[in-house]
């Protein structure tokens, strides 16, 4: 699924954040950025999946 959500970042960035984030102001921003060309709405999104993956690395599994 990680590799789903990059890959989708890089080609349709809007649907990486939503299925990383749901519905939030990181999807607006995302959507926002995108509109205003693709190469800084993939950037965004591959930087915004990348923290959400390294948040959910260093929380503690009980």
């Amino acid at each position: 699924m990680k590799l789903t959500r990059y890959i989708l970042g890089i080609l349709l960035p809007p649907v990486g954040i939503f299925l990383t984030y749901g519905l939030s102001s990181t999807l607006v921003i995302n959507v926002l950025l995108t509109l205003l060309g693709w190469l800084p709405g993939s950037i965004h999104a591959v930087w915004a999946i990348a923290k959400a993956d390294e948040k959910a690395s260093q929380e503690p599994m009980v």
